[in-house]
């Protein structure tokens, strides 16, 4: 209950930034309203659904989040894919029935390779450490995806400094997960999307 009572809150403060509104950029316009609020019910969502009620595996994000993770990796699909995590939650099967045919890496593997890294998600406790790390590997197409970056007050401060760090691109802020792009031929801007 808690946890409706915050997102209710975050919801009425982000009322302004739905569906797109304000948003000039065309590819940020269309990046908002056909992947991150797309309602169409795409091919694997009914198998993902059976594993969550289940509970076959455990659940790192509510649906609507591992939804969005799945639109996401089959919009971009990424030829990398790096995670902190062992990759053994509902998640990661959201991500690679997106994409079957991605590699998926961990961070010291990714390291230790030096491949370029099309995406990264972190999760972790190591989320700053392993942030750093990886931008060695960026290129103008990569998405790093930040879980929880209003989780505790360290990591909310972490999170500004992405926003503002002048290395990354365009962001975008969803409560549930940040999104980080580093297209440098493009404008640096910061999104809010109200994500409920």
């Amino acid at each position: 209950m808690p946890d409706l009572i915050l997102r209710v809150k975050n919801w009425c403060r982000r009322f302004r930034h739905r569906c797109g509104y304000g948003v000039h950029s065309p590819s940020d316009f269309f990046f908002i309203t056909s992947v991150v609020y797309e309602k169409l019910p795409f091919y694997a969502y009914q198998t993902l659904h059976q594993l969550r009620v289940g509970k076959s595996l455990p659940s790192t994000y509510r649906e609507k989040v591992d939804k969005l993770y799945f639109r996401l990796v089959n919009y971009l699909q990424p030829k990398v894919w790096v995670e902190e995590a062992g990759g053994a939650d509902l998640t990661t099967r959201y991500i690679e029935a997106a994409c079957p045919n991605m590699r998926r890496l961990s961070v010291d593997e990714a390291l230790r390779t030096g491949v370029s890294v099309d995406m990264v998600r972190l999760d972790d406790a190591n989320y700053r450490e392993n942030y750093e790390r990886l931008l060695s590997l960026v290129h103008s197409r990569t998405c790093f995806i930040i879980g929880r970056p209003y989780a505790t007050k360290e990591k909310i401060k972490w999170w500004k400094e992405v926003v503002a760090d002048a290395r990354t691109g365009v962001t975008f802020d969803l409560y549930d997960i940040g999104l980080v792009f580093f297209d440098k031929q493009r404008f640096k801007e910061h999104r809010v999307v109200n994500f409920f």
